[in-house]
């Protein structure tokens, strides 16, 4: 590793068994404000600062007492939520392993399996007032199957969140540039007060993905939990 650049840059040489991208990526990484941050505060990854600055637009945060967190690995939001929310129950899900939070409980499965959503409102204990969805599918290069891939994802969260949510709740999810489609968004106003779509600054501005935030659930027409 070598400085240069000024101000501090941090630049590295191409080591025998490094691709010249993969150096690219950990100098962006090295020079990164965010990933930084992120370890000099203890969070696990700079997606803790996207969860954050959306936060602080919309507010959705406040007041949660059940969270459910699809894709959280490695756990970024979750440590957001829980520092926020210490007294909030958080279940998260994701096919990765995620080294344990204090105070989330972390499901090692497919958010896609049938069971998944049976598990998850069981762990909670009850329906969830806020879920959160940072998936995405795994890239294969092609960025029109890449965006209806992780799109599917997008259409399945959405389903859940319909299904399970409290009324008033919130639903924020990762989406690439350009948002939901309209046939979803229709049918996110349909169920929600709000729709918004935004890109944080922790974003970063060469990423296409942007996040959209439904907030003022309607209610479902068969309550998850009966009174």
């Amino acid at each position: 590793m070598s400085r240069g650049g000024g101000r501090g840059h941090t630049r590295v040489r191409t080591a025998r068994g490094r691709s010249a991208q993969s150096t690219r990526w950990l100098e962006r990484q090295l020079n990164d404000p965010y990933v930084k941050r992120a370890k000099a505060e203890g969070f696990r990854s700079r997606a803790a600062y996207k969860l954050t600055e959306l936060d602080e637009k919309f507010g959705f945060l406040k007041g949660s007492k059940r969270i459910v967190d699809l894709g959280i690995a490695p756990g970024g939001w979750t440590q957001v939520v829980r520092r926020r929310l210490p007294k909030a129950a958080v279940v998260g899900i994701d096919l990765l392993p995620v080294d344990p939070i204090d105070g989330a409980t972390i499901l090692q499965m497919d958010f896609m399996d049938d069971d998944a959503p049976d598990r998850l409102i069981a762990e909670l204990g009850g329906a969830p007032d806020l879920v959160l969805s940072d998936m995405a599918a795994n890239t294969v290069g092609h960025p029109q199957t890449d965006a209806l891939r992780t799109m599917g994802l997008v259409e399945a969260a959405f389903a859940f969140a319909c299904e399970t949510l409290e009324p008033g709740g919130a639903f924020v999810a990762k989406v690439f540039a350009g948002g939901a489609d309209s046939a979803l968004v229709a049918d996110m106003k349909r169920n929600f007060a709000s729709v918004k779509h935004a890109k944080p600054p922790a974003s970063r501005k060469g990423s296409v993905e942007w996040y959209v935030v439904a907030q003022g659930f309607k209610g479902r027409a068969d309550p998850l939990i009966p009174a």
